[in-house]
């Protein structure tokens, strides 16, 4: 499988795309995940595009168009590890804006964190007992079959436009067409509300992700959206005067959102809960074979001659550096607490927290993909510990926990976030002979790359947009839904007041979907019900969910079209990298071109300033019909491209 590593690798231009793109890819996927709550791996894209701007600059090695993809990939993990806990600070009120020294610390520390950890785990997760990282070795089939990108870069050109006109045709931009088509009305006591977003990158979310977890998010949302807030508002709105009165005189839509935002949408957290739990527990043996076989692999090659494909970064360096990087987030840790008997306990909780997280993380990289990498769950887990400790530390009463919570999970959900993306990479990097400290040195550099950027952007999009909450101000905010939930945990630790006992039946919901699950995993089902992605959609707003279903629908009957069977994964990334790449450029040019809308709103502090005159609004029906053509050009993308063409 391998060969030796003779051609140019960490070349400056591989090092300066990797770094330009890392730093796109990481503002594309910080909207999309604030929006919608779900962030998407970006290698296969990055790979596509090194290959197109290599050939221009006289041709690339296949070996620089995988330290490309390395560090733009990091574009996504820290966008994901950021935009799940740092707005958390906003939501508590401990921050007006987003600190750029503050952010680069956290972002920049924690991502170089997840890469040095995850070093220990490559020999026994990718050579010895290997696992089998789809996406690293699509991103691989990808980089080999790279002889002509041309089709791959027409595709990604083509649907960013796409992506982009459709967004600033929307509500936040010109508002020829609305954000979301929806109907609700009262049938008696019975509340019902049906919608479906208009955007085009939920639906190349869901292209992406499948009709699996498509089923999985939407049935989640059906939950609350028309069992949940229905039963409320027929049996229980009386005994809560502050959403009885929220909810009288409203119209059937703005009534069930908010009996959504005050209580059905903590049955989502009381779900995401019992699922962080549950992930850790289920991975108890895995876990403790990966971390102990990956520090054996690390000692015994520590003096041995080792190839040039199998050479990692040196353990004394990685030592070294492990206390370079600590020693500022204690120093920051210390700055919120002013205890040092408070801030080396929350550093060591950080350490420890953060290479048993990297090492689950690598491990569900490796085996869901970074895309399902239910990242959240494990910060959730984080923030619950160290909330406990900081309980007794602390006191139950103070003002300054959850906030301290909050950042010790921030640097741990950014370094699992990486740690898991680097061993995608490497399984990549395995694959096609590239040698691998090459490759955890260039994560390095894009995920601190893409640290430099994160507070700006954020800082954009919460004064345009508005983060959490709807307000007046904001009426369509982006819901950051994994941040609020970080937020609610660690403020409920510290004397916050949350409807415990709707988490609680929110608990017991998801305990009930972990059982079902287990049975359909002995029974062998191809179909599974992972219990983090149907606590997404019990949180988030049904209208989110119905075009991430609809994109899993598409990418089912382009399987069907081409007569592939439901296991055979090989066959389903070929007919599906035409789609894939339709649909990461509908979700980049849509992320981008709503950052872009951003800066004028920013500036003429108007949320209208691009608003087209009224004659040239168009209704929402119109908005629907133009998802529908955006479906229909992704759908038949797949359909008629030949397998493994791009």
């Amino acid at each position: 499988m391998n060969k030796p590593a003779a051609v140019p690798q960490l070349t400056f231009r591989a090092v300066v795309l990797a770094i330009v793109l890392a730093m796109i890819l990481a503002a594309a996927n910080a909207y999309l995940g604030l929006f919608a709550g779900l962030t998407i791996a970006t290698a296969i894209p990055a790979a596509v595009v090194s290959m197109g701007v290599l050939r221009l600059l006289g041709g690339g090695t296949i070996l620089e168009n995988n330290i490309v993809q390395t560090g733009a990939s990091a574009g996504s993990s820290i966008a994901a590890g950021v935009i799940f806990t740092i707005p958390a600070l906003i939501i508590l009120g401990y921050w007006d804006d987003f600190k750029y020294s503050w952010v680069l610390a956290i972002a920049g520390l924690g991502g170089l964190l997840g890469v040095l950890f995850s070093v220990p785990l490559r020999r026994s997760m990718i050579v010895e007992e290997p696992l089998p990282f789809p996406e690293g070795k699509a991103a691989a089939e990808v980089l080999k079959a790279g002889e002509n990108p041309g089709p791959g870069l027409k595709i990604l050109g083509i649907s960013a436009v796409i992506g982009g006109v459709v967004k600033a045709a929307a509500a936040s931009g010109f508002r020829i067409i609305p954000d979301t088509w929806a109907e609700a009305g009262f049938l008696g006591k019975y509340l019902g509300y049906i919608g479906t977003n208009l955007s085009p990158a939920l639906l190349g979310v869901g292209y992406i992700v499948g009709l699996n977890i498509g089923i999985v998010v939407l049935s989640g949302s059906i939950l609350s959206w028309h069992i949940g807030i229905p039963l409320y508002h027929s049996f229980f709105l009386d005994s809560d005067p502050a959403v009885a009165a929220a909810v009288a005189g409203a119209s059937a839509e703005d009534a069930a959102f908010a009996i959504w935002g005050a209580k059905i949408r903590y049955l989502g957290v009381g779900a995401m809960l019992i699922g962080g739990v549950w992930t850790l527990f289920s991975l108890r043996k895995s876990l403790a074979s990966g971390i102990k076989s990956g520090i054996a692999a690390a000692r015994k090659g520590a003096g041995d001659v080792v190839a040039e494909t199998d050479r990692d970064l040196p353990m004394k360096w990685m030592l070294v550096a492990l206390v370079l990087f600590v020693l500022p987030l204690l120093a920051l840790y210390q700055a919120i607490v002013h205890q040092w008997g408070v801030s080396i306990p929350m550093a060591i909780i950080m350490i420890v927290a953060g290479f048993l997280f990297v090492s689950v993380s690598a491990y569900l990289a490796g085996l869901v993909g970074s895309s399902n990498n239910p990242v959240s769950g494990i910060t959730i887990a984080t923030i619950l510990f160290a909330s406990a400790v900081l309980w007794v530390l602390l006191g139950g009463d103070s003002p300054i926990g959850a906030v301290a919570a909050i950042m010790i999970g921030a640097v741990v959900c950014c370094a699992a976030a990486v740690g898991g993306d680097n061993l995608q990479d490497l399984k990549a990097g395995y694959i096609v002979g590239a040698t691998p400290w090459k490759q955890q040195l260039m994560l390095g550099i894009g995920a601190f790359s893409c640290a430099l950027i994160m507070a700006p952007v954020l800082n954009l999009l919460a004064t345009a947009y508005g983060i959490g909450a709807p307000t007046p101000e904001h009426p369509q905010s982006l819901a950051a839904p994994q941040a609020t939930l970080m937020a609610s945990v660690a403020k409920g630790m510290f004397g916050g007041e949350l409807p415990w006992g709707i988490i609680g039946i929110g608990a017991g919901v998801g305990a009930l979907i972990i059982a079902f699950d287990e049975w359909l995993k002995k029974r062998g089902a191809h179909f599974r019900v992972p219990v983090l992605a149907a606590a997404i959609g019990i949180y988030l707003p049904l209208e989110l969910m119905v075009p991430i279903f609809l994109g899993g629908l598409l990418a089912h009957f382009v399987e069907r079209k081409h007569g592939v069977r439901a296991d055979d994964h090989d066959a389903k990334d070929l007919i599906h990298r035409p789609g894939t790449l339709f649909a990461a450029g509908l979700i980049t040019g849509e992320a981008l071109m709503g950052i872009l809308i951003a800066i004028p709103i920013v500036i003429s502090e108007r949320g209208d300033v691009l608003a087209a005159p009224a004659g040239m609004q168009l209704g929402q029906w119109f908005g629907l019909a133009v998802l529908a053509v955006v479906a229909w050009f992704l759908y038949r993308t797949s359909a008629r491209a030949k397998p493994g063409s791009v």
